[in-house]
């Protein structure tokens, strides 16, 4: 089943390519910084063939992406795994003379009695 989607993934990623690559650029620089016309899909209307093409293969690239990453995910089916044995955090064993010296709190008892 991998092998089927990333097979189709590679195909959708090819043709996409093509299809961006064979696409024209109507307006120029001027439409990237809002120079373009005032309709909503510009003055060409929503697009022809070769849009829909595009957004079909962006759709499938989409859904092959999201299919593999489900396929393929980190799956813990393995109870011998060495990352679920044990009884917690393992603490490593520091000779004495290279343990540093902990923080030690003295209570003085004022912090009830303030006013």
């Amino acid at each position: 089943m991998e092998t089927l989607v990333i097979v189709i993934h590679v195909i959708a990623c090819v043709f996409l390519i093509g299809a961006v690559m064979l696409q024209s650029g109507h307006e120029g620089m001027g439409v990237i910084f809002g120079g373009g016309s005032s309709t909503m899909f510009g003055s060409t209307g929503a697009g022809g063939l070769l849009v829909k093409v595009t957004a079909g293969l962006a759709t499938v690239f989409l859904v092959t992406s999201l299919t593999y990453n489900v396929l393929t995910g980190n799956k813990v089916t393995d109870q011998n795994s060495l990352m679920l044995q044990g009884e917690g955090v393992v603490q490593p064993i520091v000779p004495a003379d290279q343990q540093k010296p902990g923080v030690q709190f003295k209570d003085t008892g004022d912090d009830a009695k303030s006013e």
